[in-house]
């Protein structure tokens, strides 16, 4: 399982929506292909909704399942019918 830490996301110690739309930008999301995708909820900042839409919009053309939470508690949001 891939794993999207929104720590990564953070500028000058928060989220902002600038710098965070940029950084989604430069992300190759075919490493993502197929895969199983964690979104970690448990960041050292309050995380606005529209990051998880926004990152959740982006994997949700490649990946075959996204999930939310911690790897012992996850919260499936996505799942990519295969039928």
């Amino acid at each position: 399982m891939e794993t999207i830490y929104l720590d990564d996301f953070l500028d000058e110690g928060i989220i902002r929506e600038k710098s965070f739309r940029q950084k989604v930008s430069e992300i190759n999301w075919d490493d993502y292909n197929a895969k199983r995708v964690m979104i970690k909820g448990c960041t050292s900042v309050p995380v606005p909704t529209w990051a998880y839409l926004i990152l959740t919009a982006q994997l949700a053309q490649v990946a075959d399942d996204i999930l939310y939470g911690e790897p012992c508690a996850t919260v499936k949001i996505y799942n990519r019918n295969k039928a």
